[in-house]
């Protein structure tokens, strides 16, 4: 069974830069893509960014197009979330995600790390 482990969060002023690690243990990812979600306070939980395991084919909500970049490393089963230029409300907890094929649902939740971006 696939667990996936994230590390790199913590507490950074307005417009200072922060890389999330996710890594998939407990077997090899072979699924279709991996990513981040995010929960705000007060807020549903909501999509944040993905990239394909195979193409590295990557989408973003518009949010933080041009201040994020997800990338991945086949070979260490981890994918990583730059955030540069972090704002007040990017402040949540941040999911890494597993997904087995193309589909509207995520087959494998990471635990979550919390980010905070004070002003």
């Amino acid at each position: 069974q696939v667990q996936l482990v994230e590390s790199g969060g913590g507490l950074v002023q307005a417009g200072d830069s922060l890389t999330l690690s996710c890594t998939a243990s407990g077997g090899t990812f072979s699924g279709y893509s991996m990513g981040w979600f995010r929960q705000r306070p007060g807020r549903e939980r909501e999509f944040v960014a993905t990239i394909t395991w195979s193409h590295g084919s990557t989408y973003y909500r518009d949010s933080v197009k041009g201040r994020f970049t997800i990338s991945r490393d086949n070979a260490k089963n981890t994918v990583y979330l730059q955030m540069d230029n972090l704002r007040p409300e990017d402040t949540a907890v941040y999911y890494c995600v597993g997904q087995l094929i193309p589909s509207n649902e995520y087959d494998y939740w990471g635990q979550g790390t919390q980010v905070t971006v004070s002003s």
